[in-house]
């Protein structure tokens, strides 16, 4: 019984595309948020959300650099080989443990395939991401004489993602706060980004 849990927590974790991207990736070497973000073309905030849930779940590990930057590296790693002819019951009778069996691959074979058609669609979008990344890196070197360094740069692309608190923000530029501060105070004052409740978004023309 615990097996089967772990299995199916293992399955509810590994069944997000993009999670799985980020423990191939990790696989290779420790990655800093930002570069996570930018190889896999996904928003700061996203890839703080799967970062947070598998470190919960003990299959990452973060620590920091000598600047006081989080890079994440896989603690534990993982390699699920799903074989459904170990679910495949001898038995002629069917017993009330040979149904649990053949509904768990059932369920897993439904798994498999909306898995596939979630790979498919993602796949799909991954041409406009890279065009809405490009489209971002393009206006911050365009407008790069309205921002006085990269570390606005790096303020303006991540809240053109969503709007993020401090914390948020802080993680996703590893800025830190004293300077990331400065700069949303700055760009509130020339009216490029603006505070609702505790998060901070685009303004005006700058948020089209």
């Amino acid at each position: 019984m615990n097996d089967a849990l772990e299995v199916a927590r293992l399955l509810d974790i590994l069944g997000n595309r993009n999670r799985r991207r980020i423990i191939e990736l990790l696989r290779q070497k420790p990655c800093f948020v930002t570069e996570i973000s930018e190889t896999l073309m996904l928003s700061p905030k996203a890839v703080i959300d799967h970062l947070q849930m598998m470190e919960r779940e003990a299959i990452l590990s973060c620590e920091m650099d000598e600047r006081r930057r989080k890079y994440y590296y896989l603690a534990h790693d993982i390699l699920i080989d799903v074989s459904l002819k170990e679910l495949r019951i001898a038995a002629p009778v069917p017993d009330p443990e040979s149904l649990k069996n053949d509904q768990l691959k059932k369920s897993v074979a439904m798994l498999a395939r909306m898995i596939q058609a979630h790979d498919q669609i993602l796949a799909s979008l991954e041409q406009v991401n890279h065009d809405i990344e490009s489209k971002i890196n393009d206006l911050a070197q365009i407008h790069k004489d309205l921002f006085e360094s990269d570390g606005e740069i790096s303020v303006v692309i991540a809240l053109s993602h969503q709007p993020l608190t401090l914390a948020e923000l802080e993680q996703a530029t590893e800025l830190p706060r004293s300077r990331l501060a400065e700069i949303i105070k700055q760009f509130e004052r020339r009216g490029i980004a603006k505070k609702e409740k505790d998060r901070y978004l685009m303004e005006g023309v700058y948020a089209e």
